[in-house]
């Protein structure tokens, strides 16, 4: 049909480019007209050989001779030139010369143009509704997801929570027998790389309807009313399916809290939120469909969208723990090959990775090795890839670093190193390096922090010393006049810490248990003394630091020795040392 039409479209285009030649030809030949002497022109007219003249307020009038030759000549501008040639019977035109001959090329290019426009819209695949519309929505349903429980580990309590959704959309005569209501929506919330998006979409695989995946900002548009009519056109495309599950991924580009001070709640945003709950609003129990969304941050959705009716279950997706990064990293290990690698060992070692950040590690441990053109993938590919996760990779032009700056890292890092196995014994110190890295540390000490559900006010103030330890060795050892800007990114984390512990965990005195974030609603500011205190304690536990480090300032002369020396030492080497 296609190649049928490309035929019949050819006629227009070969009929426009041979008018187009015929035109210009035309115009040079017009173009070539000759001029003669006014005197020509007078003997012309004397002979009674001129049938017409053109006359205009150009400088040249056109002569048609009555055997049809046509030439210019002057224009004479006399007042009585014309009335002298009409008394001679000569015809004037105050018009300059047409030609038959240019109209036609020009009308038939024309026309031609015109059929193929006409042509191509009919003969395309886009609407003409389409090509000038806005609120197309680009979303097509995944039929067959392939993919389930099995494909996603750890999350075992949030499987568990959705597993009666599944069920429901399997079986919903089961539901509506007893009377039940699944929730018409489920909100997945938790830290980035948890594996929300799998879960949405291992629900759909398992219960063998279709998924429709979007995100919130594809219904965010410029355009007032388009975000609110592509959340129409989803729900629409939904129900012709009977069964489905609609996934909306960072919600919270369209659900957050609206603005009370908003006269009639005319933005776009409040719009598109307003046509998705009137949408989940409007669901039959009986539909089967689920709305799914995920989101970092719950506490910014608006409390419509929250309550029961609407999204009703809130399911939290967290950091998986040991036994859950152990499944999760043997998942990604299947299907390749891999040597002898300490399983227990590397998830006690990925402690507060997310999901994507173990799959992550696993890939780059893939890529070391087989760049090493090694038969399969090992503990130290493991080790390295690690190291590249956390703190990028390892400079190897090192050549302009003069000793002096790898003395000052060496005793930077020592100092991180020895607070933290004295302050916290209970983290392992897997490596410390004064080898810069691509992500512009200079060195950097490698900590494995236990799994813990909470975090003590002592655990905090300890790893605010720990952080401190870096800036606090170069006093020591070089005196106050000598410090340097290595300790930016400690004094970054350290000022977050502190300033969590007085404002957010009631761990301070000026708030006590008061939260800034619920103070700011009523417009308390506190500021200048919440400063005072942060500071009041980073001061205290710096001088504690300077303390545990004077009183091993032998040890940590051996460490900064050792590291001059080797650049880099494991957790057996930095234990020998210390103890």
């Amino acid at each position: 049909m296609n190649k049928l039409k490309n035929k019949y479209l050819l006629i227009p285009m070969s009929t426009a480019v041979i008018s187009l030649i015929l035109v210009i030809v035309f115009n040079i030949l017009s173009g070539s007209v000759n001029d003669r002497l006014y005197l020509d022109f007078q003997k012309d007219v004397a002979n009674h050989n001129i049938s017409k003249v053109s006359l205009t307020d150009s400088p040249k009038i056109d002569v048609k001779l009555k055997d049809g030759t046509i030439y210019k000549t002057d224009n004479p501008r006399t007042d009585n030139f014309k009335e002298d040639l009409l008394s001679k019977g000569i015809q004037v035109s105050e018009e300059a010369f047409s030609y038959n001959r240019d109209v036609a090329p020009v009308a038939v290019l024309s026309l031609s143009i015109l059929t193929i426009i006409v042509m191509v819209i009919r003969s395309s695949n886009v609407t003409s509704k389409s090509l000038f519309s806005v609120d197309t929505l680009a979303a097509d349903a995944v039929e067959d997801i392939g993919f389930n429980f099995k494909n996603v580990a750890g999350n075992e309590e949030a499987k568990e929570s959705v597993k009666d959704v599944v069920d429901f959309l399997r079986n919903p005569e089961k539901y509506s027998s007893y009377g039940a209501r699944m929730p018409k929506g489920i909100i997945l919330y938790g830290d980035p790389g948890t594996g929300k998006t799998l879960l949405a979409k291992a629900v759909a695989g398992e219960a063998g309807v279709p998924f429709y995946a979007m995100s919130g900002s594809d219904f965010i548009q410029v355009y007032v009313g388009v975000g609110a009519s592509r959340i129409r056109q989803l729900f629409k495309k939904a129900r012709s399916h009977g069964k489905a599950v609609i996934f909306i991924d960072e919600i919270d580009a369209i659900g957050k809290q609206r603005e009370s001070g908003k006269a009639g709640g005319s933005d776009e945003r409040d719009q598109t939120l307003n046509a998705l709950l009137t949408e989940m609003s409007g669901f039959n129990e009986k539909e089967g469909i689920i709305v799914m969304a995920a989101t970092n941050r719950l506490d910014m959705l608006d409390s419509a969208l929250l309550r029961p009716g609407r999204f009703d279950r809130h399911v939290e997706i967290v950091l998986p723990d040991l036994n859950a990064r152990k499944e999760i990293l043997k998942l990604h290990l299947k299907n390749k090959p891999i040597g002898k690698i300490n399983m227990d060992d590397l998830a006690r070692k990925t402690s507060y990775f997310s999901g994507a950040k173990l799959e992550n590690l696993v890939n780059e441990a893939a890529i070391i090795a087989c760049k090493s053109d090694s038969k399969f993938i090992e503990n130290e590919h493991i080790d390295k890839a690690y190291s590249i996760v956390i703190a990028g990779y390892e400079k190897i032009d090192r050549s302009n670093i003069s000793t002096k700056d790898k003395s000052i890292t060496a005793f930077h890092e020592a100092g991180h190193a020895l607070v933290s196995l004295k302050m916290l014994p209970g983290e392992k110190v897997s490596k410390v390096t004064i080898i810069p890295s691509t992500k512009g540390a200079g060195g950097y000490t490698l900590s494995i922090p236990e799994d813990k559900l909470y975090q003590n006010k002592d655990y905090m103030m300890k790893k605010l010393m720990v952080l401190l330890a870096g800036r606090t060795a170069e006093d020591v050892i070089f005196g106050k006049d000598f410090i340097t800007t290595g300790a930016y990114s400690d004094f970054k984390e350290s000022t977050r810490l502190v300033t969590n512990m007085v404002t957010q965990y009631g761990m301070g005195e000026t708030l006590g248990l008061l939260n800034l974030s619920e103070l700011s609603n009523i417009n308390y500011n506190p500021g200048n003394d919440i400063v005072k205190e942060c500071k009041n304690i980073i001061n205290s536990l710096y001088e504690e630091t300077k303390n545990v480090l004077l009183e091993n300032k032998d040890v940590l002369n051996k460490l900064s020795e050792k590291l001059m020396d080797k650049e880099t030492l494991n957790e057996a080497e930095l234990l020998e040392i210390v103890k």
